[in-house]
Protein backbone atom coordinates (compact mmCIF):
# COMPACT_ATOMS: atom_id res chain seq x y z
CA UNK A 1 0.00 0.00 0.00
CA UNK A 2 1.49 3.35 -0.86
CA UNK A 3 2.41 5.78 2.27
CA UNK A 4 -0.27 8.42 2.57
CA UNK A 5 0.96 11.93 1.04
CA UNK A 6 -0.95 15.37 2.21
CA UNK A 7 -2.48 17.81 -0.65
CA UNK A 8 -4.51 20.78 -0.55
CA UNK A 9 -8.33 20.74 -1.55
CA UNK A 10 -8.09 21.71 -5.28
CA UNK A 11 -11.08 24.07 -4.14
CA UNK A 12 -8.76 26.34 -2.30
CA UNK A 13 -6.50 26.28 -4.83
CA UNK A 14 -9.41 28.91 -6.78
CA UNK A 15 -8.38 32.27 -5.89
CA UNK A 16 -10.20 33.32 -8.97
CA UNK A 17 -14.18 33.80 -8.72
CA UNK A 18 -16.38 31.63 -10.60
CA UNK A 19 -18.99 29.06 -10.76
CA UNK A 20 -17.04 26.82 -8.41
CA UNK A 21 -17.56 29.41 -5.59
CA UNK A 22 -20.86 28.51 -4.99
CA UNK A 23 -19.09 24.77 -3.55
CA UNK A 24 -17.18 26.78 -1.10
CA UNK A 25 -16.99 27.76 2.51
CA UNK A 26 -14.92 28.50 5.22
CA UNK A 27 -12.42 26.56 6.53
CA UNK A 28 -12.64 23.57 3.71
CA UNK A 29 -10.25 20.98 5.36
CA UNK A 30 -7.36 19.68 3.43
CA UNK A 31 -7.79 16.19 1.76
CA UNK A 32 -5.62 13.31 2.34
CA UNK A 33 -5.00 10.37 0.07
CA UNK A 34 -3.84 7.03 -0.56
CA UNK A 35 -2.72 6.29 -3.88
CA UNK A 36 -2.28 2.60 -5.45
CA UNK A 37 -4.29 0.23 -3.73
CA UNK A 38 -4.29 -2.73 -4.78
CA UNK A 39 -7.72 -4.22 -4.95
CA UNK A 40 -7.68 -8.22 -6.33
CA UNK A 41 -10.10 -9.63 -8.32
CA UNK A 42 -11.52 -13.20 -8.96
CA UNK A 43 -9.20 -14.20 -11.74
CA UNK A 44 -6.22 -12.89 -10.09
CA UNK A 45 -5.78 -9.44 -11.91
CA UNK A 46 -4.97 -6.42 -9.48
CA UNK A 47 -6.74 -3.63 -10.24
CA UNK A 48 -5.54 -0.14 -8.61
CA UNK A 49 -7.28 2.70 -6.45
CA UNK A 50 -6.63 6.03 -4.80
CA UNK A 51 -8.68 7.12 -1.82
CA UNK A 52 -9.60 10.32 -1.12
CA UNK A 53 -10.35 11.41 2.40
CA UNK A 54 -11.21 14.99 4.43
CA UNK A 55 -8.42 15.40 7.18
CA UNK A 56 -9.51 16.07 10.18
CA UNK A 57 -11.62 14.25 13.11
CA UNK A 58 -14.35 11.75 11.87
CA UNK A 59 -18.18 12.82 12.07
CA UNK A 60 -19.82 13.06 15.29
CA UNK A 61 -20.22 9.55 16.70
CA UNK A 62 -16.73 7.76 15.00
CA UNK A 63 -18.24 6.67 12.26
CA UNK A 64 -16.33 6.84 9.07
CA UNK A 65 -17.56 9.43 6.42
CA UNK A 66 -20.09 7.31 3.29
CA UNK A 67 -17.68 6.89 0.62
CA UNK A 68 -18.45 7.79 -3.13
CA UNK A 69 -16.71 5.04 -5.91
CA UNK A 70 -15.99 5.86 -8.94
CA UNK A 71 -14.67 3.17 -11.43
CA UNK A 72 -12.77 5.10 -14.80
CA UNK A 73 -10.44 4.31 -17.41
CA UNK A 74 -9.44 7.54 -18.45
CA UNK A 75 -7.26 7.56 -15.36
CA UNK A 76 -7.16 8.52 -11.76
CA UNK A 77 -4.77 11.96 -11.14
CA UNK A 78 -4.53 15.13 -12.58
CA UNK A 79 -7.22 17.37 -14.55
CA UNK A 80 -9.56 14.11 -14.45
CA UNK A 81 -9.15 14.03 -10.80
CA UNK A 82 -12.31 16.70 -10.93
CA UNK A 83 -14.40 14.55 -13.16
CA UNK A 84 -14.00 11.98 -10.95
CA UNK A 85 -15.50 13.30 -7.97
CA UNK A 86 -12.60 15.21 -6.13
CA UNK A 87 -14.72 18.38 -4.91
CA UNK A 88 -16.65 15.80 -3.32
CA UNK A 89 -14.49 14.97 -0.71
CA UNK A 90 -14.33 18.62 1.22
CA UNK A 91 -17.89 18.33 2.35
CA UNK A 92 -17.30 15.11 4.53
CA UNK A 93 -17.34 12.19 2.24
CA UNK A 94 -14.71 9.22 1.37
CA UNK A 95 -13.84 9.39 -2.36
CA UNK A 96 -12.99 5.87 -3.97
CA UNK A 97 -11.38 6.18 -7.64
CA UNK A 98 -10.50 3.06 -9.48
CA UNK A 99 -8.35 2.56 -12.87
CA UNK A 100 -10.68 0.27 -15.15
CA UNK A 101 -9.05 -3.27 -15.83
CA UNK A 102 -6.32 -2.63 -18.58
CA UNK A 103 -5.87 1.42 -17.76
CA UNK A 104 -3.45 3.70 -15.74
CA UNK A 105 -1.88 0.70 -13.67
CA UNK A 106 -4.40 -1.60 -13.56
CA UNK A 107 -3.87 -5.39 -14.60
CA UNK A 108 -5.10 -6.86 -17.37
CA UNK A 109 -6.45 -5.95 -20.91
CA UNK A 110 -8.83 -3.41 -21.80
CA UNK A 111 -12.00 -5.14 -22.91
CA UNK A 112 -14.41 -1.88 -23.13
CA UNK A 113 -17.75 -2.42 -21.42
CA UNK A 114 -16.81 -6.61 -21.40
CA UNK A 115 -15.45 -6.36 -17.69
CA UNK A 116 -17.11 -3.45 -15.80
CA UNK A 117 -20.14 -5.72 -14.08
CA UNK A 118 -17.83 -8.69 -12.97
CA UNK A 119 -15.03 -6.10 -12.15
CA UNK A 120 -17.27 -3.93 -10.42
CA UNK A 121 -18.91 -5.99 -8.09
CA UNK A 122 -15.81 -7.60 -6.95
CA UNK A 123 -14.60 -3.79 -6.37
CA UNK A 124 -17.81 -3.19 -3.57
CA UNK A 125 -17.52 -6.55 -1.77
CA UNK A 126 -13.70 -5.96 -1.27
CA UNK A 127 -14.94 -2.17 -0.66
CA UNK A 128 -16.98 -3.29 2.43
CA UNK A 129 -14.22 -5.33 3.62
CA UNK A 130 -12.51 -2.12 4.26
CA UNK A 131 -12.19 -0.51 7.85
CA UNK A 132 -12.63 2.57 6.99
CA UNK A 133 -15.63 1.92 5.16
CA UNK A 134 -18.50 3.28 6.77
CA UNK A 135 -21.95 1.26 5.83
CA UNK A 136 -23.07 3.15 3.08
CA UNK A 137 -22.19 4.40 -0.63
CA UNK A 138 -22.88 5.80 -3.77
CA UNK A 139 -21.75 6.10 -7.33
CA UNK A 140 -21.00 8.86 -9.39
CA UNK A 141 -19.75 9.83 -13.24
CA UNK A 142 -20.35 10.89 -16.39
CA UNK A 143 -20.36 8.82 -19.61
CA UNK A 144 -18.33 5.91 -19.03
CA UNK A 145 -17.88 6.51 -15.73
CA UNK A 146 -22.09 6.37 -15.38
CA UNK A 147 -22.07 3.25 -17.61
CA UNK A 148 -19.75 1.41 -14.65
CA UNK A 149 -22.41 2.12 -12.18
CA UNK A 150 -24.97 0.97 -13.79
CA UNK A 151 -23.29 -2.57 -14.51
CA UNK A 152 -22.41 -2.97 -10.91
CA UNK A 153 -25.81 -1.43 -9.34
CA UNK A 154 -28.23 -4.44 -9.35
CA UNK A 155 -25.73 -6.51 -7.59
CA UNK A 156 -24.11 -3.69 -5.41
CA UNK A 157 -26.52 -4.85 -1.88
CA UNK A 158 -28.47 -2.65 0.45
CA UNK A 159 -24.87 -0.53 1.25
CA UNK A 160 -25.59 1.13 -2.23
CA UNK A 161 -27.44 4.38 -1.30
CA UNK A 162 -27.50 7.22 -3.90
CA UNK A 163 -26.25 7.20 -7.80
CA UNK A 164 -25.54 10.37 -9.70
CA UNK A 165 -24.82 9.86 -13.22
CA UNK A 166 -24.44 12.32 -16.17
CA UNK A 167 -24.67 12.05 -20.18
CA UNK A 168 -24.69 8.27 -19.72
CA UNK A 169 -26.58 5.13 -20.13
CA UNK A 170 -27.04 1.73 -19.09
CA UNK A 171 -26.37 0.69 -22.23
CA UNK A 172 -24.45 1.87 -24.85
CA UNK A 173 -25.38 -0.71 -27.86
CA UNK A 174 -27.90 1.68 -29.29
CA UNK A 175 -25.90 4.56 -29.01
CA UNK A 176 -23.33 2.49 -31.55
CA UNK A 177 -26.08 1.15 -33.86
CA UNK A 178 -28.60 4.10 -34.27
CA UNK A 179 -31.60 2.98 -35.97
CA UNK A 180 -29.54 -0.10 -36.86
CA UNK A 181 -27.07 2.22 -38.63
CA UNK A 182 -23.53 2.29 -37.46
CA UNK A 183 -22.29 5.55 -35.34
CA UNK A 184 -19.19 5.84 -37.41
CA UNK A 185 -17.68 9.14 -35.73
CA UNK A 186 -18.37 8.30 -32.08
CA UNK A 187 -17.14 4.82 -32.18
CA UNK A 188 -14.09 5.60 -34.44
CA UNK A 189 -13.02 8.82 -32.23
CA UNK A 190 -13.66 7.22 -28.90
CA UNK A 191 -12.04 3.81 -29.59
CA UNK A 192 -8.89 6.00 -31.26
CA UNK A 193 -8.88 7.81 -27.49
CA UNK A 194 -8.28 5.19 -25.38
CA UNK A 195 -5.89 4.02 -27.64
CA UNK A 196 -3.75 6.79 -27.39
CA UNK A 197 -4.82 7.94 -23.92
CA UNK A 198 -1.75 5.75 -22.18
CA UNK A 199 1.16 7.27 -24.10
CA UNK A 200 2.74 9.89 -23.37
CA UNK A 201 0.53 13.41 -23.00
CA UNK A 202 -1.58 11.08 -24.50
CA UNK A 203 -4.38 12.43 -22.28
CA UNK A 204 -4.03 15.94 -23.80
CA UNK A 205 -3.26 14.89 -26.87
CA UNK A 206 -5.96 12.16 -27.58
CA UNK A 207 -9.47 14.15 -26.66
CA UNK A 208 -8.10 17.06 -28.96
CA UNK A 209 -7.28 15.28 -31.99
CA UNK A 210 -8.90 11.75 -32.22
CA UNK A 211 -12.38 13.55 -33.60
CA UNK A 212 -10.12 15.10 -36.21
CA UNK A 213 -8.05 11.64 -37.25
CA UNK A 214 -11.33 10.02 -37.17
CA UNK A 215 -13.13 12.47 -39.60
CA UNK A 216 -10.33 12.50 -42.06
CA UNK A 217 -10.44 8.65 -42.22
CA UNK A 218 -13.95 8.68 -42.96
CA UNK A 219 -13.73 11.04 -45.62
CA UNK A 220 -11.33 8.75 -47.63
CA UNK A 221 -14.18 6.33 -49.27
CA UNK A 222 -12.36 3.47 -47.80
CA UNK A 223 -13.88 0.01 -46.42
CA UNK A 224 -15.15 0.63 -42.95
CA UNK A 225 -13.03 -2.18 -42.04
CA UNK A 226 -10.10 -0.04 -43.00
CA UNK A 227 -10.87 3.03 -40.94
CA UNK A 228 -9.68 2.48 -37.32
CA UNK A 229 -5.60 1.41 -39.15
CA UNK A 230 -6.15 4.99 -41.11
CA UNK A 231 -7.05 6.62 -37.67
CA UNK A 232 -5.14 4.48 -35.22
CA UNK A 233 -2.26 3.47 -36.77
CA UNK A 234 -3.36 -0.26 -35.60
CA UNK A 235 -6.08 -2.49 -35.80
CA UNK A 236 -8.73 -1.81 -32.86
CA UNK A 237 -10.25 -4.27 -31.46
CA UNK A 238 -13.01 -2.63 -29.79
CA UNK A 239 -13.61 -1.39 -33.89
CA UNK A 240 -13.34 -4.11 -35.12
CA UNK A 241 -15.98 -6.31 -32.40
CA UNK A 242 -18.18 -3.50 -32.95
CA UNK A 243 -18.51 -3.57 -36.94
CA UNK A 244 -18.52 -7.45 -36.60
CA UNK A 245 -22.01 -7.42 -34.58
CA UNK A 246 -23.51 -4.94 -36.56
CA UNK A 247 -26.78 -5.95 -37.62
CA UNK A 248 -26.79 -8.73 -35.12
CA UNK A 249 -28.90 -7.20 -32.05
CA UNK A 250 -28.76 -10.22 -30.23
CA UNK A 251 -25.75 -11.44 -30.80
CA UNK A 252 -24.09 -12.98 -27.09
CA UNK A 253 -21.71 -10.11 -27.66
CA UNK A 254 -23.70 -8.03 -26.24
CA UNK A 255 -25.10 -10.10 -23.13
CA UNK A 256 -21.99 -9.12 -20.93
CA UNK A 257 -22.53 -5.28 -21.99
CA UNK A 258 -26.43 -4.37 -21.81
CA UNK A 259 -27.77 -3.92 -18.74
CA UNK A 260 -30.78 -1.53 -19.79
CA UNK A 261 -32.69 -4.55 -18.58
CA UNK A 262 -32.42 -4.30 -15.55
CA UNK A 263 -32.34 -0.80 -14.43
CA UNK A 264 -35.56 -1.09 -13.19
CA UNK A 265 -34.23 -3.30 -10.29
CA UNK A 266 -32.16 -0.88 -9.13
CA UNK A 267 -33.02 0.04 -5.68
CA UNK A 268 -30.82 2.86 -5.02
CA UNK A 269 -32.48 6.67 -5.66
CA UNK A 270 -30.74 7.80 -8.89
CA UNK A 271 -30.14 11.27 -10.36
CA UNK A 272 -29.66 11.82 -13.68
CA UNK A 273 -28.09 14.58 -15.91
CA UNK A 274 -28.29 14.89 -19.66
CA UNK A 275 -28.25 17.43 -22.74
CA UNK A 276 -30.23 18.32 -25.61
CA UNK A 277 -27.12 17.58 -27.90
CA UNK A 278 -25.78 14.48 -25.71
CA UNK A 279 -25.17 11.36 -28.21
CA UNK A 280 -26.39 9.21 -25.31
CA UNK A 281 -29.63 11.24 -24.60
CA UNK A 282 -32.41 8.87 -25.79
CA UNK A 283 -31.35 5.90 -24.07
CA UNK A 284 -30.55 8.17 -20.52
CA UNK A 285 -33.70 8.76 -20.71
CA UNK A 286 -34.95 5.15 -21.08
CA UNK A 287 -33.16 4.78 -18.62
CA UNK A 288 -35.32 7.19 -16.48
CA UNK A 289 -38.44 5.30 -17.87
CA UNK A 290 -37.45 2.24 -16.49
CA UNK A 291 -37.11 3.40 -13.18
CA UNK A 292 -40.57 5.22 -13.39
CA UNK A 293 -42.31 1.96 -14.69
CA UNK A 294 -40.79 0.39 -11.78
CA UNK A 295 -42.08 2.33 -9.18
CA UNK A 296 -39.44 4.32 -8.33
CA UNK A 297 -38.92 8.85 -8.13
CA UNK A 298 -35.61 9.43 -9.89
CA UNK A 299 -34.55 13.03 -10.61
CA UNK A 300 -33.62 14.17 -14.20
CA UNK A 301 -31.80 17.39 -15.73
CA UNK A 302 -31.47 18.32 -19.33
CA UNK A 303 -29.71 21.70 -20.45
CA UNK A 304 -28.82 23.05 -23.25
CA UNK A 305 -25.58 20.49 -23.57
CA UNK A 306 -23.64 18.10 -25.62
CA UNK A 307 -21.42 15.30 -24.51
CA UNK A 308 -18.15 17.26 -24.16
CA UNK A 309 -19.41 20.49 -23.14
CA UNK A 310 -17.82 21.77 -20.14
CA UNK A 311 -20.57 23.66 -18.92
CA UNK A 312 -22.53 20.81 -17.52
CA UNK A 313 -19.64 19.84 -15.07
CA UNK A 314 -20.29 22.30 -12.87
CA UNK A 315 -23.91 21.43 -12.69
CA UNK A 316 -22.99 17.96 -12.12
CA UNK A 317 -21.32 18.62 -9.30
CA UNK A 318 -23.48 20.90 -7.28
CA UNK A 319 -27.10 18.68 -8.18
CA UNK A 320 -25.06 15.41 -7.25
CA UNK A 321 -23.20 16.77 -4.23
CA UNK A 322 -27.34 17.74 -2.67
CA UNK A 323 -28.29 14.09 -3.52
CA UNK A 324 -25.50 12.43 -1.83
CA UNK A 325 -25.94 14.59 1.38
CA UNK A 326 -29.58 13.96 1.26
CA UNK A 327 -29.68 9.93 0.79
CA UNK A 328 -26.04 9.72 2.44
CA UNK A 329 -25.66 12.12 4.96
CA UNK A 330 -29.52 12.81 5.41
CA UNK A 331 -29.95 16.07 4.39
CA UNK A 332 -32.25 16.83 1.83
CA UNK A 333 -32.57 20.51 2.18
CA UNK A 334 -30.74 20.93 -1.46
CA UNK A 335 -33.07 18.56 -3.21
CA UNK A 336 -35.50 20.38 -5.62
CA UNK A 337 -38.87 20.03 -5.25
CA UNK A 338 -39.70 18.86 -8.59
CA UNK A 339 -38.14 15.66 -9.62
CA UNK A 340 -37.45 17.24 -13.44
CA UNK A 341 -35.56 20.08 -14.29
CA UNK A 342 -35.42 21.24 -18.48
CA UNK A 343 -34.09 23.98 -20.12
CA UNK A 344 -35.78 24.57 -23.15
CA UNK A 345 -33.86 26.17 -25.65
CA UNK A 346 -35.23 29.37 -27.63
CA UNK A 347 -37.07 30.85 -24.78
CA UNK A 348 -33.66 30.87 -22.42
CA UNK A 349 -35.32 29.41 -19.30
CA UNK A 350 -35.27 26.76 -17.17
CA UNK A 351 -38.72 24.74 -16.51
CA UNK A 352 -39.56 22.28 -13.63
CA UNK A 353 -42.22 19.22 -13.96
CA UNK A 354 -43.12 16.17 -12.39
CA UNK A 355 -42.33 14.27 -14.77
CA UNK A 356 -40.61 12.96 -18.11
CA UNK A 357 -42.41 13.80 -20.51
CA UNK A 358 -43.57 16.85 -19.21
CA UNK A 359 -47.06 16.18 -17.93
CA UNK A 360 -49.32 18.35 -20.07
CA UNK A 361 -47.49 17.09 -23.30
CA UNK A 362 -49.85 16.21 -26.28
CA UNK A 363 -48.69 14.27 -29.65
CA UNK A 364 -49.19 16.46 -32.80
CA UNK A 365 -48.64 15.43 -36.04
CA UNK A 366 -47.34 17.94 -39.04
CA UNK A 367 -47.80 16.44 -42.08
CA UNK A 368 -45.04 16.92 -45.04
CA UNK A 369 -47.05 18.76 -48.17
CA UNK A 370 -46.21 18.28 -51.87
CA UNK A 371 -44.02 21.59 -52.72
CA UNK A 372 -41.86 21.83 -49.53
CA UNK A 373 -44.62 22.44 -47.30
CA UNK A 374 -44.61 22.01 -43.46
CA UNK A 375 -47.91 22.28 -41.68
CA UNK A 376 -50.99 20.35 -38.81
CA UNK A 377 -53.31 20.53 -41.65
CA UNK A 378 -54.14 17.43 -43.45
CA UNK A 379 -52.10 16.17 -46.84
CA UNK A 380 -53.79 16.68 -49.82
CA UNK A 381 -53.39 14.12 -52.66
CA UNK A 382 -49.99 14.40 -54.97
CA UNK A 383 -47.22 12.88 -56.75
CA UNK A 384 -44.26 11.78 -53.78
CA UNK A 385 -41.21 13.75 -53.30
CA UNK A 386 -38.18 11.66 -55.01
CA UNK A 387 -34.22 12.19 -54.52
CA UNK A 388 -31.30 9.77 -55.25
CA UNK A 389 -28.73 8.52 -52.58
CA UNK A 390 -25.26 7.91 -53.93
CA UNK A 391 -23.49 6.23 -50.76
CA UNK A 392 -20.10 6.68 -52.87
CA UNK A 393 -20.66 10.45 -52.22
CA UNK A 394 -22.87 10.25 -49.06
CA UNK A 395 -25.13 13.23 -47.75
CA UNK A 396 -23.42 14.95 -44.90
CA UNK A 397 -24.28 16.17 -41.32
CA UNK A 398 -23.27 19.50 -40.99
CA UNK A 399 -24.54 19.54 -37.23
CA UNK A 400 -25.84 17.25 -34.77
CA UNK A 401 -24.89 15.29 -31.61
CA UNK A 402 -21.05 14.02 -31.39
CA UNK A 403 -19.09 12.51 -28.91
CA UNK A 404 -16.12 15.21 -29.06
CA UNK A 405 -15.58 18.52 -29.96
CA UNK A 406 -18.86 21.17 -30.35
CA UNK A 407 -22.70 19.90 -31.17
CA UNK A 408 -23.72 23.79 -31.21
CA UNK A 409 -26.71 23.78 -33.72
CA UNK A 410 -25.42 25.31 -37.18
CA UNK A 411 -27.23 26.62 -40.25
CA UNK A 412 -27.87 24.18 -42.27
CA UNK A 413 -28.89 26.10 -45.82
CA UNK A 414 -25.74 24.65 -47.55
CA UNK A 415 -27.36 21.17 -46.50
CA UNK A 416 -30.56 22.31 -47.78
CA UNK A 417 -29.12 22.68 -51.49
CA UNK A 418 -28.51 19.38 -51.93
CA UNK A 419 -30.81 17.48 -54.16
CA UNK A 420 -30.16 14.43 -52.36
CA UNK A 421 -32.05 16.07 -49.49
CA UNK A 422 -36.02 17.19 -49.48
CA UNK A 423 -36.96 19.96 -47.30
CA UNK A 424 -40.34 20.78 -46.21
CA UNK A 425 -41.55 24.09 -44.20
CA UNK A 426 -43.87 25.48 -42.71
CA UNK A 427 -45.34 29.04 -42.88
CA UNK A 428 -44.43 31.64 -40.29
CA UNK A 429 -45.24 30.84 -36.84
CA UNK A 430 -47.84 33.44 -35.34
CA UNK A 431 -47.50 32.68 -31.69
CA UNK A 432 -44.46 30.32 -29.68
CA UNK A 433 -44.40 27.21 -30.15
CA UNK A 434 -43.42 24.86 -27.38
CA UNK A 435 -42.09 21.25 -28.50
CA UNK A 436 -41.13 19.41 -25.45
CA UNK A 437 -40.42 15.37 -25.30
CA UNK A 438 -39.94 12.52 -27.65
CA UNK A 439 -39.46 13.25 -31.16
CA UNK A 440 -40.84 10.98 -34.09
CA UNK A 441 -41.45 10.41 -37.39
CA UNK A 442 -43.87 8.42 -39.37
CA UNK A 443 -42.96 8.19 -42.73
CA UNK A 444 -44.11 6.48 -46.11
CA UNK A 445 -41.39 5.18 -48.32
CA UNK A 446 -40.60 3.37 -51.38
CA UNK A 447 -37.10 3.03 -52.23
CA UNK A 448 -35.48 0.48 -55.42
CA UNK A 449 -33.20 -0.89 -52.45
CA UNK A 450 -34.42 -3.19 -49.90
CA UNK A 451 -31.24 -2.06 -48.23
CA UNK A 452 -31.19 1.37 -47.29
CA UNK A 453 -31.79 4.57 -45.07
CA UNK A 454 -34.03 7.64 -44.00
CA UNK A 455 -32.78 10.32 -41.81
CA UNK A 456 -35.09 13.01 -40.96
CA UNK A 457 -34.05 16.40 -39.08
CA UNK A 458 -36.16 18.99 -37.42
CA UNK A 459 -34.93 22.00 -38.17
CA UNK A 460 -35.64 26.39 -36.65
CA UNK A 461 -35.80 28.78 -39.37
CA UNK A 462 -35.04 32.23 -38.18
CA UNK A 463 -36.65 35.56 -39.79
CA UNK A 464 -33.26 35.75 -41.60
CA UNK A 465 -33.08 32.28 -43.13
CA UNK A 466 -30.39 30.68 -40.98
CA UNK A 467 -32.27 27.41 -40.51
CA UNK A 468 -30.19 25.31 -37.22
CA UNK A 469 -30.87 22.03 -36.58
CA UNK A 470 -32.65 21.04 -33.12
CA UNK A 471 -32.82 17.20 -33.49
CA UNK A 472 -32.99 14.08 -35.68
CA UNK A 473 -32.75 10.16 -36.13
CA UNK A 474 -32.42 7.82 -38.30
CA UNK A 475 -33.88 4.21 -39.16
CA UNK A 476 -31.70 1.70 -41.40
CA UNK A 477 -34.04 -1.07 -43.55
CA UNK A 478 -35.24 -3.31 -43.47
CA UNK A 479 -36.15 -3.03 -39.95
CA UNK A 480 -38.60 -4.77 -37.44
CA UNK A 481 -40.72 -1.23 -37.02
CA UNK A 482 -41.58 -0.88 -40.79
CA UNK A 483 -44.88 -1.86 -41.44
CA UNK A 484 -45.89 -3.00 -45.23
CA UNK A 485 -48.90 -1.45 -46.87
CA UNK A 486 -50.39 -2.86 -50.39
CA UNK A 487 -48.18 -4.46 -53.31
CA UNK A 488 -46.48 -1.27 -54.60
CA UNK A 489 -43.74 -1.62 -52.17
CA UNK A 490 -44.50 1.46 -50.01
CA UNK A 491 -43.24 0.71 -46.82
CA UNK A 492 -44.66 2.46 -43.49
CA UNK A 493 -41.56 3.37 -40.68
CA UNK A 494 -41.53 4.83 -37.22
CA UNK A 495 -38.57 7.25 -36.84
CA UNK A 496 -37.37 7.62 -33.46
CA UNK A 497 -35.70 11.54 -33.48
CA UNK A 498 -33.77 12.74 -30.20
CA UNK A 499 -35.95 14.05 -27.63
CA UNK A 500 -35.92 17.82 -27.44
CA UNK A 501 -37.00 21.06 -25.29
CA UNK A 502 -37.41 23.66 -27.67
CA UNK A 503 -39.65 26.60 -28.24
CA UNK A 504 -40.49 28.42 -31.75
CA UNK A 505 -40.58 31.60 -31.98
CA UNK A 506 -43.60 33.98 -33.18
CA UNK A 507 -42.37 34.80 -36.87
CA UNK A 508 -39.96 31.40 -36.91
CA UNK A 509 -40.56 28.46 -39.26
CA UNK A 510 -40.91 25.38 -38.66
CA UNK A 511 -38.62 22.60 -41.04
CA UNK A 512 -37.67 19.22 -41.72
CA UNK A 513 -35.28 17.32 -43.84
CA UNK A 514 -35.69 13.89 -45.36
CA UNK A 515 -32.56 12.64 -46.84
CA UNK A 516 -30.73 8.95 -46.58
CA UNK A 517 -27.41 9.75 -45.17
CA UNK A 518 -25.38 11.69 -42.13
CA UNK A 519 -22.10 11.48 -42.70
CA UNK A 520 -19.48 10.81 -40.88
CA UNK A 521 -21.93 10.46 -37.66
CA UNK A 522 -23.53 7.83 -39.20
CA UNK A 523 -21.77 5.36 -42.05
CA UNK A 524 -23.39 5.52 -45.26
CA UNK A 525 -25.64 2.32 -46.31
CA UNK A 526 -23.89 0.28 -49.21
CA UNK A 527 -27.27 -0.33 -50.29
CA UNK A 528 -26.18 -4.40 -51.14
CA UNK A 529 -27.24 -6.03 -47.56
CA UNK A 530 -23.65 -6.91 -47.21
CA UNK A 531 -22.05 -6.53 -43.26
CA UNK A 532 -20.51 -3.79 -42.94
CA UNK A 533 -16.83 -5.38 -42.11
CA UNK A 534 -16.83 -6.69 -45.52
CA UNK A 535 -18.75 -4.90 -47.74
CA UNK A 536 -16.86 -3.42 -50.59
CA UNK A 537 -19.41 -2.38 -53.09
CA UNK A 538 -22.01 0.66 -53.34
CA UNK A 539 -25.34 1.09 -55.13
CA UNK A 540 -27.42 4.06 -55.79
CA UNK A 541 -30.87 4.12 -54.15
CA UNK A 542 -33.99 6.22 -55.40
CA UNK A 543 -36.06 6.89 -53.04
CA UNK A 544 -39.80 8.36 -52.93
CA UNK A 545 -41.15 10.19 -50.00
CA UNK A 546 -45.25 9.68 -50.24
CA UNK A 547 -47.70 12.20 -48.68
CA UNK A 548 -50.95 12.18 -49.76
CA UNK A 549 -54.26 11.30 -47.68
CA UNK A 550 -53.74 7.32 -48.18
CA UNK A 551 -49.69 7.73 -47.37
CA UNK A 552 -49.99 10.55 -45.16
CA UNK A 553 -45.98 11.21 -44.16
CA UNK A 554 -45.41 13.26 -41.08
CA UNK A 555 -43.37 14.71 -38.17
CA UNK A 556 -44.49 14.08 -34.71
CA UNK A 557 -43.80 16.97 -32.49
CA UNK A 558 -44.52 16.78 -28.46
CA UNK A 559 -46.52 19.97 -27.80
CA UNK A 560 -46.35 21.31 -24.61
CA UNK A 561 -49.16 24.14 -24.10
CA UNK A 562 -49.79 23.79 -19.83
CA UNK A 563 -47.33 25.64 -18.07
CA UNK A 564 -44.49 24.38 -15.75
CA UNK A 565 -44.76 24.40 -11.91
CA UNK A 566 -41.89 26.32 -12.12
CA UNK A 567 -39.87 28.51 -14.82
CA UNK A 568 -36.85 30.60 -14.24
CA UNK A 569 -35.36 32.81 -16.72
CA UNK A 570 -31.16 32.58 -18.08
CA UNK A 571 -29.82 34.71 -19.76
CA UNK A 572 -26.96 32.52 -20.16
CA UNK A 573 -25.84 31.58 -23.96
CA UNK A 574 -28.26 29.25 -25.38
CA UNK A 575 -27.03 27.11 -28.74
CA UNK A 576 -30.59 26.87 -29.80
CA UNK A 577 -30.82 30.31 -30.75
Amino acid sequence: MAPRDRMPAPLDRLRRPGPLDRLRRPGLPRITVERDIPVPMPDGVTLLADRYTPAGPRRPGGEAPPTILVRTPYGRRGPAAVINGLPFVPFGFQLVVQSARGTFGSGGEFDPLGAEHDDGVATVAWLKEQPWFGGTFGVYGPSYLGYTAWALAVDAGPELKAMALQITASSFQDAAYVGGSFALESTLTWTDLTHRQQRPFGMLTAPLLSRRRAVRAAGTGRPLADLDVLTGGAPMRFYQDLLTHHGSPDSPYWDKRDFSGRVGAVEAPVTLLGGWYDVFLPWELRDYLALRAAGHRPYLTIGPWWHADARHGLVAIRESLAWFRAHLRGDPSGLRADPVRLYVTGAREWRHYRDWPPPAMRQERWHLHAGGGLGPDGPQRAEPSRYRFDPARPTPALGGPTLLGSSKPVDNRPLERRADVLVFTSPELTEALDVIGPVGADLFVRSDREHTDFIVRLCDVAPDGTSRNVCEGGLRLPAFEEKPIGTDGTRRVAIDMWPTGHRFQPGHRVRVHVASGAHPKVAPNPGTGEPLITARTMVDARQEVFHDPDRPSAIILPIVDGPAETVVPDPAEDPGG
